[in-house]
């Protein structure tokens, strides 16, 4: 697990990340440059919460996509769980899969569970 986390501030360059989607193939975040996006981060497929906050993001497309921004899940899972995950609350936006945890170490979002 990475132990490099970092601490982004207004205005830092979103770090870049090139992870798997699955059938979509892999999801380069520096080939959306110029363009709008929202990388959301996430601890699991199909928990509560997480489902929770992927189904208010999908509720939300039309909105999303009159501002021209794209929803990007990030989360450690495989990308065969985010295919089910897809399937399963009909989610119209790309989830990747960060299994070695690099980009959620760069954006500062993966820490241990102290219990």
């Amino acid at each position: 697990m990475p132990a490099n986390k970092s601490e982004l501030k207004i205005g830092d360059k979103a770090p870049d990340f090139n992870l798997p989607t699955g059938g979509e193939g892999k999801l380069k975040l520096s080939d959306l440059r110029g363009r709008k996006v929202v990388p959301y981060f996430y601890p699991k497929d199909n928990t509560s919460g997480c489902t929770k906050e992927a189904c208010g993001f999908n509720e939300e497309l039309p909105d999303f996509r009159k501002l021209k921004a794209e929803i990007v899940g990030v989360s450690r899972d495989s990308v065969a769980s985010h295919a089910g995950f897809k399937k399963k609350y009909g989610l119209g936006f790309k989830l990747v899969s960060d299994a070695g945890a690099k980009a959620c170490a760069a954006y500062g979002t993966w820490v241990e569970k102290s219990m």
